[in-house]
């Protein structure tokens, strides 16, 4: 689907709010609704949201982790495998 056919003013999402919502749903595409002829909000089926949110929190996760060891001297594999045996023990 071409750009500007995955852009629409947003009198066609409230004439046309089912068809868009299916459209939105069956390509996965999002929609990108303007409002006097700029970009205001985007539409996007619940999947491709969800599978965004996820990507963003692994995102999240990783630039934590970066920091967390740039901050401190982290553990070989070793004292890692080692610590987690020990957790895991300790619930037994």
């Amino acid at each position: 689907m071409k750009a500007s056919e995955r852009t629409k003013p947003i009198s066609y999402l409230k004439s046309r709010t089912a068809e868009a919502i299916s459209c939105v749903e069956e390509t996965r595409t999002p929609l990108v609704i303007t409002q006097n002829g700029y970009a205001k909000a985007v539409v996007q089926d619940v999947r491709s949201f969800e599978e965004t949110q996820e990507s963003l929190a692994l995102l999240k996760i990783i630039a934590l982790s970066k920091k967390s060891t740039e901050r401190s001297k982290p553990k070989t594999i070793g004292q890692a495998f080692r610590s987690v045996r020990k957790r895991t023990e300790d619930f037994r």
